[in-house]
């Protein structure tokens, strides 16, 4: 049995998975806010309450949002702050008396969508979030990139390519520099560029929904949004080369992604043809916790 945990801001998710893949159990928690030690006991004992159930002993993955110092073994870029500088894998198998396999909630979710998702038989998987951030993960051969520094595919944080009038003034982002995929691409990104070009203070699904009812305003967000995700993408592909890549996150919900992207990256793609193909993820909202059980495949 695979044990596979979720440690998010807000909840704390735990499946369970039989060699082939099924699900066997899963159980959620909300998260102990701000207190470190209390997450600690919170994750212990969804794993112990699992295994009494089951009656089986698993190993056990957990995907956090942030990454581990691969020089001191603390956690870092966690928007969970309370993990930030914490021993959070040494202390979680002094607890539970197990070896444990952390990785990034991002890469987790490309893991997932790799193993048995919509990337499954690719050799190359390139999992994107794009939600209230933009985060991305990289699988090769079913094994998850962690990089010299812990952060493989962390598109979120490259500038975005070839910006236009319309891109101008770059905008700031969180972690200081200007011009930031992220700051272009994520949801509140998408809803502050409608405000900006509008007037309107719009959410994603009503702009997509308008969009769809014909509203040229929101239309032409969608398009613009579309033509940066393309030029973003197409650093990626030309960089990767990825057999496929899988959006996932709350803007991944936009059917409409799936037919046009590939025509906004092909004309910065280095290739006569674009073969990657651009995928909704099979397992949704679930994928991060598949992921983190599939650290042990």
């Amino acid at each position: 049995m695979r044990l596979g945990v979720d440690l998010g801001g807000t909840k704390i998710e735990i499946i369970a998975l039989a060699d082939d893949g099924r699900e066997l159990l899963r159980q959620r928690i909300a998260t102990p806010q701000g207190d470190y030690r209390a997450t600690l006991r919170a994750v212990a004992g969804l794993v112990e309450n699992v295994e009494r159930e089951t009656g089986q002993h698993g190993t056990l993955g957990i995907g956090i949002p942030g990454a581990e110092s691969l020089v001191t073994g603390l956690i870092k870029n966690a928007n969970s702050t309370c993990l930030i500088g914490q021993p959070l894998r040494h202390d979680l198998q002094t607890l539970l008396q197990r070896e444990i396999r952390l990785a990034n909630d991002a890469n987790c979710f490309a893991l997932s969508e790799a193993v048995d998702g919509s990337g499954r038989d690719a050799a190359t998987v390139f999992g994107i979030i794009i939600g209230t951030g933009v985060g991305g993960g990289i699988v090769i051969e079913r094994r998850v990139l962690t990089g010299a520094n812990a952060i493989a595919g962390e598109w979120g944080h490259n500038p975005l390519p070839l910006p236009a009038t319309d891109d101008l003034p770059l905008p700031p982002c969180y972690c200081g520099r200007a011009g930031c995929i992220e700051t272009y691409l994520s949801g509140p990104a998408l809803a502050a560029d409608h405000l900006r070009h509008t007037g309107q203070q719009l959410d994603t699904a009503c702009i997509e929904a308008r969009a769809t009812a014909g509203d040229t305003a929101c239309e032409a967000t969608l398009r613009r949004y579309e033509d940066r995700l393309g030029r973003a993408l197409a650093g990626v592909i030309n960089i990767l080369d990825p057999a496929v890549i899988v959006l996932g996150g709350g803007l991944s919900n936009i059917s409409r992604l799936y037919r046009n992207l590939p025509a906004c990256c092909t004309p910065h793609v280095f290739s006569d043809v674009l073969c990657t193909k651009i995928l909704p993820p099979t397992h949704g909202d679930s994928s991060g916790v598949r992921g983190a059980a599939w650290l042990w495949d």
